[in-house]
């Protein structure tokens, strides 16, 4: 049983339900979209998006079987991580959980070094210039940080990313730095009601995954981190390798948005 992070005891049994029943709810969602693709579902990994989640939601998705956690802003995985971690360890049934933490959100220069230290992968590289101090943050760490480019491929800047004809230099780029492996691409579809107007983009960024393997064999096979709450099941019968996922798997996140 995982303690509750407001009173250290046990989480009540309506929040280790309510997380149970979602996280189910999303593997057999996965399992679904999977077997309409022709793939295994553990080629898919679910990646529990953090960002503004009450503690209780996400102690009540890792005791329902949550392995991945990913976060948006470094501050708000500063203060967590070490809480959850606390958490787990103070219990004897969680003691040897092991949790794999990924930066999922826009990465500022200047919060490189925290980023370096917290995670475990970070997906959102989309700059020569933050990939070198990244890497450079990374060795000082003594770590290789497993990473993924970013792509923009939904015409919205704000989202952030590297434009596709720019990818082959930077994706050569981080390849070659000593403190980064790149594993892959990501990319943030436009924000809609329809999943399908999603499937374009990820199909794109499949194809643009295809081309890693000109700059190394062993990327013939790339992660694909696409698809969200609402078209996950899409990402998955177009490639996706890891889906992010938040509302679906915790609930509504709170209103305000750490600062970061």
């Amino acid at each position: 049983m995982i303690s509750d992070d407001t009173t250290g005891g046990p989480l009540a049994d309506a929040i280790l339900e309510e997380a149970r029943a979602r996280y189910e709810a999303v593997r057999n969602r996965i399992a679904r979209a999977a077997e309409r693709a022709g793939r295994a579902p553990h080629e898919i990994t679910l990646v529990g998006v953090a960002k503004r989640q009450p503690m209780e939601r996400i102690l009540g998705a890792i005791a329902a079987g949550l392995r991945v956690l990913g976060e948006s802003y470094v501050q708000e995985a500063r203060e967590m991580r070490p809480r959850i971690e606390s958490r787990l360890a103070s219990q004897r049934e969680t003691s040897g959980v092991e949790l794999e933490w990924r930066m999922v959100g826009r990465l500022q220069r200047n919060k490189a070094g925290l980023a370096a230290r917290l995670f475990d992968a970070v997906e959102s590289v989309d700059r020569a210039a933050l990939a070198d101090v990244l890497s450079r943050r990374a060795e000082a760490e003594g770590r290789i940080l497993d990473t993924l480019i970013q792509v923009s491929l939904c015409g919205e800047p704000q989202k952030g990313g590297c434009e596709p004809g720019d990818l082959p230099e930077l994706a050569r780029r981080v390849h070659d730095l000593p403190g980064l492996r790149l594993r892959g691409l990501m990319t943030i579809p436009a924000a809609g009601g329809n999943p399908e107007a999603s499937r374009p983009v990820f199909a794109r960024l499949r194809a643009l995954g295809e081309s890693l393997a000109e700059l190394d064999p062993e990327l013939a096979r790339p992660d694909l981190s696409m698809g969200m709450s609402a078209d996950f099941e899409v990402a998955i019968e177009e490639g996706a390798t890891l889906v992010r996922v938040g509302t679906a798997l915790f609930g509504e996140r709170r209103a305000s948005p750490p600062a970061t």
